[in-house]
């Protein structure tokens, strides 16, 4: 059962002059008791807590009034999910010892003290052209301006020249993805030689500059007709049908946050050829990761859904399916730098119906609960700082993240 304490904080303010008695403040508290359940430490590890629960202890909290602390100022920030002003949940990033418990405070800022400011670690972008003009299906002239919504064009296809780098991007301090906002409808990676965020570079210097190495990083796969990396799509019973036919689609910039940022995707009359639904996309990452989280929600039953990786001539294929969670990856000299490139979709044992392929992918088929499927994806390249040189290393890593995965983080109020 969830308990509820409250601290009180006592802060003493210097004496100012000679003769004047200190006088004694008090900042509303609440504590929250977190615990690694696994022996091992673990860093950058980001958990969510919904304020309502908050509100007995805290009751005068809302955005841009208190700090979370530990031993120091602990990063987080407040996530307002449907851009009505209002917070919907608190985001927090944490480093763990191994079997550590500890707790964090939130405590309410003073009068006239600042919120604290944290590095920005992650970014989510979407980013087309505006005063030009549609000609057919290309856009001609203009210049890119950012945006956080946008209902795709009934003209915009691939190459129209009107989204940069085709769809939206998002990021971390590890590595960056984007997918095709148009019938392609699936994710790429922007391979990284940097920590600094990069995406607002990207594509600036011609439309598809971002293939060829530049001092951030660049495009390192090939999509072609595959999956690419953690695409969705509807196994049709001999290949992977992407989400190509649609009636309309909007994309909204959910968070673009220092620690998490997320991109949320209506598709409106997704035509699978046996059935015709409208699908939620929510694709996440938080700093310090290489994953990104794909949540997923159907409008009605779906017989299945899939996800994979693009097959490769060079990309070992190897997977694990004991635990919780399981996955499939590869790793080989598959990025278009000619270099190792590891990738992984991650997903719930009890979610498969089956591992197989098409001439394009390999493919997961997964079985959604309830409307709803959640899996994640990831990559790694060589390339990048601290980078993994071997299959060896990123198989390591990997069931790391599989025990990372079915062994959260608890939080007790």
């Amino acid at each position: 059962m969830t308990s509820f304490r409250l601290l009180i904080v006592c802060v003493v303010p210097l004496l100012l002059a000679c003769g004047h008695t200190p006088k004694t403040t008090t900042s509303p508290t609440t504590s929250i008791t977190l615990k690694n359940p696994l022996d091992k430490p673990r860093k950058d590890m980001l958990l969510h807590i919904n304020p309502t629960s908050l509100g007995e202890k805290m009751p005068t909290l809302k955005m841009g009034n208190f700090k979370v602390m530990g031993t120091s100022a602990i990063p987080f920030q407040e996530n307002d999910m449907d851009g009505d002003g209002t917070m919907d949940e608190i985001a927090v990033l944490v480093d763990m010892a191994a079997n550590e418990e500890k707790q964090i405070q939130l405590v309410a800022l003073q009068e006239g003290e600042k919120k604290p400011l944290f590095k920005k670690r992650t970014q989510a972008e979407l980013s087309h052209k505006i005063n030009g003009k549609w000609k057919e299906r290309e856009y001609l002239e203009g210049e890119f301006k950012n945006v956080n919504y946008l209902r795709v064009p009934p003209e915009h296809t691939d190459h129209s020249w009107f989204i940069r780098y085709e769809g939206p991007g998002w990021e971390s301090d590890l590595v960056g993805y984007r997918f095709y906002l148009d019938w392609r409808n699936a994710t790429d990676i922007f391979g990284k030689k940097t920590k600094e965020l990069v995406l607002q570079d990207v594509g600036q210097e011609g439309f598809q500059s971002y293939h060829e190495p530049a001092d951030w990083g660049m495009d390192v796969l090939k999509v072609g007709k595959s999956l690419g990396i953690g695409s969705l799509g509807f196994w049709t019973g001999d290949h992977a049908e992407r989400v190509a036919q649609t009636d309309s689609i909007t994309s909204r910039i959910v968070l673009n946050g220092p620690f998490e940022s997320k991109i949320q995707t209506n598709y409106y009359g997704w035509n699978t050829g046996d059935y015709t639904i409208n699908v939620t996309s929510n694709l996440s990452i938080h700093a310090g990761s290489r994953l990104t989280k794909h949540d997923i929600t159907l409008s009605q039953p779906l017989t299945n859904l899939c996800t994979g990786i693009v097959k490769h001539k060079n990309g070992n294929f190897f997977k694990h399916e004991n635990g919780e969670w399981a996955y499939i990856a590869t790793w080989g000299k598959q990025s278009l730098a000619g270099d190792h490139l590891g990738m992984a979709v991650l997903y719930k044992k009890n979610d498969i119906i089956e591992i197989t392929a098409d001439k394009h992918s390999h493919v997961v088929v997964l079985k959604p609960t309830n409307n709803q499927l959640t899996y994640y994806f990831l990559a790694a390249w060589k390339q990048e700082p601290n980078a993994m040189q071997t299959q060896e290393v990123f198989m390591k890593y990997l069931q790391e993240v599989v025990a990372e995965l079915s062994m959260p983080l608890t939080v007790n109020l």
